[in-house]
C-alpha cells in the first residue's frame, strides 16, 4: 500500500505540471484552454524534431524549446486569443478547440500516427532504493520536485513581485486597473507566455518519461481539468492538491483492477463537482 501511495503522489507531480499552465491561464483571465493537452504534446514533438534534425543532447533541446514557447505563448495571446476574452466565454472555448483540431491534424502530417519518445538513456530506468521493498524512479522524483519547485515559484511571484500584483489587477478588475494604468492586453500575454513556458516543461517531461502520439492532448486536457477543478480554479496550492488527489486514486483503483484506475479518478472528479463545485481549495480574493 505504501508503494501504491507514493507512486500515487509521483503521478500527481505529473498532472501538475499538465494543469499548471491552464490554471495560471484561468485565475488572470478566466481563459479555458482546450487546446491545453495538445499543446502539451506539441512540445513534446517540438523537442523529439529538435533532436532528430540537431542531433543534439536531449537536454540542450529540452531547453531551447522553453524560449520558444514563451514567444509562441506571448504571441496567441496578444494577436489572437485577447481578441475572444469578455463576458462570453464560448469564443475562446472555440478558437482554442479549433487550435487543438488544427495542431492534432498537423502533427499527424508531419510525424504520423507512430508514438514517439524522447530518448534519455539510463535515466528512464534509473531508480533509488528506499528500504528493502520500495524502488523510486530518478525521472518522476525530477517530474515531482519540478512541479513543487514551479508551484512554490507562481505562488511567490504572485504574492510578492509587481508582475504578480499585476496579473492580480486585472484579474480582478481589468477596467479599474487600466485606469491605473496597466496595459491589460500586455499582461495576459506574458501571463500565457508563462503558461506555455509550463506546457513546455510538461510536455518534454512527457515526453521523457513515456511515449507520445499526436491523438494523446485530449487525455491529458482531462487530467488537467480534472486536477484544476478538483484542486479549485485559479488556486496553484490547490492545482497541486488536486493532481495529488487525482494521482493516488487512480494509483489506487490501478491496485485494485487494472481497468478501474482512470475510472476511480473520474469519480472523484465527479464528487467533487457535485459536493464541492467551487473546488477544495479555491482561490480566494486579496
Amino acid at each position: 500500500m505504501l508503494e501504491t501511495l507514493v507512486q500515487g503522489l509521483l503521478l500527481g507531480g505529473l498532472y501538475t505540471l499538465f494543469a499548471l499552465g491552464q490554471s495560471l491561464m484561468f485565475g488572470v483571465m478566466r481563459l479555458t484552454n482546450t487546446a491545453q493537452g495538445d499543446f502539451i504534446i506539441l512540445a513534446a514533438f517540438t523537442a523529439i524534431g529538435g533532436i532528430a534534425l540537431t542531433g543534439g543532447a536531449p537536454g540542450l533541446v529540452a531547453l531551447a524549446v522553453l524560449p520558444l514557447a514563451f514567444g509562441f505563448g506571448y504571441a496567441l495571446q496578444r494577436y489572437v486569443l485577447n481578441g475572444t476574452l469578455g463576458k462570453d466565454p464560448l469564443p475562446s472555448l472555440v478558437v482554442t478547440f479549433g487550435l487543438s483540431i488544427v495542431i492534432q491534424n498537423l502533427l499527424l502530417e508531419v510525424f504520423s500516427a507512430d508514438p514517439r519518445a524522447i530518448e534519455i538513456g539510463g535515466l528512464a530506468t534509473q531508480g533509488v532504493q528506499v528500504g528493502d521493498a520500495l524502488s523510486l524512479g530518478v525521472l518522476p522524483l525530477v517530474v515531482l520536485a519540478v512541479a513543487v519547485a514551479a508551484t512554490a515559484a507562481l505562488q511567490w511571484l504572485f504574492a510578492h513581485t509587481a508582475l504578480g500584483r499585476s496579473f492580480r489587477a486585472v484579474s480582478d478588475d481589468r477596467e479599474i486597473a487600466e485606469l491605473m494604468g496597466l496595459d491589460a492586453r500586455k499582461v495576459y500575454a506574458l501571463a500565457t507566455a508563462m503558461a506555455f513556458v509550463l506546457i513546455a516543461i510538461a510536455g518534454v517531461l512527457q515526453g521523457m518519461r513515456t511515449t507520445v502520439s499526436p491523438s494523446d492532448g485530449p487525455l491529458l486536457l482531462l487530467f488537467a481539468f480534472e486536477a484544476v477543478i478538483i484542486g479549485g480554479m485559479g488556486s496553484f496550492w490547490g492545482t497541486l492538491a488536486g493532481a495529488m488527489i487525482l494521482g493516488l486514486t487512480q494509483q489506487i483503483g490501478f491496485r485494485l483492477d487494472p481497468g478501474w484506475g482512470i475510472w476511480f479518478g473520474h469519480i472523484v472528479f465527479l464528487a467533487v463537482l457535485v459536493l464541492r463545485p467551487q473546488g477544495l481549495f479555491p482561490k480566494t480574493k486579496g
